[in-house]
């Protein structure tokens, strides 16, 4: 966590998770995992290729001085699927901010889906959330990063509070394919009508969705484009960056509905990019 200069006091949490391609089975081959993050029984709904694991951290959200750690690392060929149990919150900050950091390796021939619910963001959280992705050769990914600023079930805006999270992909030579930093102050983005929006048209939830690989060009995503919404409620656009990179950004006024938009590309991309069927994680059902 030196990345972000993790605050000194807080829960400290790592989680290192290895799958492994055995024959058709991909596995959980390493677990290693220190303070309150943890991750549940391993799971095949989809068969032996594909490996589901859901990463759980008890203590239900990140507290100021609070600093967790995810290391996912899928070996040659395997496939492995990673959500989360129920949302990310991002509790007050009490004057220290908390932090998350991220990095999922996918090596030579692997595929990843990494789908955790989205990040609910406290008044008064100030939040730093980095999120690193290498790629293999052949390796293929797609995974999303969803926000909500504030805690709307409780009408809660979010009015106070910062959030900076810094997004990297690289290839297996360590080659930068893309990169963008977020940083959004909530009071100095709040608008005169006071429905804040920390800069995003009003819209408090936020979310980008990201594949790579071979299939990922130019013409899907114009054909994607042409479904995806723009009105009052939900605005989304899609766009191809080189080396085969399609990032999908999403704004909207509630969460469910920015979530349903990103399940759907999911299921519609899972066949395309992995070349498997999109099936749901059972752990959403629940």
């Amino acid at each position: 966590m030196n990345s972000l200069n993790a605050p000194p006091t807080g829960w400290h949490a790592a989680l290192t998770l290895g799958f492994a391609r055995h024959d058709t089975r991909t596995v959980l081959a390493t677990r290693r995992h220190h303070g309150p993050l943890v991750v549940q029984k391993s799971l095949h709904p989809e068969g032996p290729g594909i490996c589901h694991a859901i990463v759980v951290h008890p203590p239900g959200g990140i507290a100021g001085g609070d600093a967790l750690a995810i290391d996912i690392d899928v070996g040659n060929e395997a496939h492995a699927l990673l959500t989360t149990p129920g949302a990310t919150k991002w509790y007050k900050s009490q004057g220290r901010f908390g932090a998350q950091d991220i990095t999922l390796t996918v090596h030579d021939g692997a595929k990843l889906d990494w789908l955790p619910l989205e990040n609910i963001v406290f008044d008064h959280a100030d939040v730093r959330q980095r999120i690193t992705v290498r790629l293999g050769e052949g390796a293929t990914v797609i995974g999303w990063d969803a926000t909500l600023l504030g805690r709307q079930a409780a009408g809660e805006q979010w009015t106070q509070g910062d959030w900076r999270s810094n997004f990297e992909l690289r290839d297996a030579n360590d080659r930068l394919l893309w990169a963008e930093q977020a940083m959004l102050g909530a009071q100095d983005a709040q608008r005169s009508d006071g429905t804040g929006g920390a800069g995003l048209a009003g819209f408090p939830v936020f979310a980008t969705l990201w594949a790579v690989g071979r299939a990922c060009t130019r013409e899907l995503a114009e054909s994607l484009a042409e479904g995806l919404p723009f009105n009052d409620a939900l605005r989304a656009g899609i766009t191809c960056l080189p080396d085969n990179v399609l990032v999908l950004r999403v704004l909207g006024r509630e969460v469910e509905a920015v979530r349903q938009l990103l399940i759907s590309h999911w299921l519609t991309l899972r066949p395309i990019v992995h070349g498997v069927p999109g099936e749901l994680p059972r752990i959403w059902a629940t």
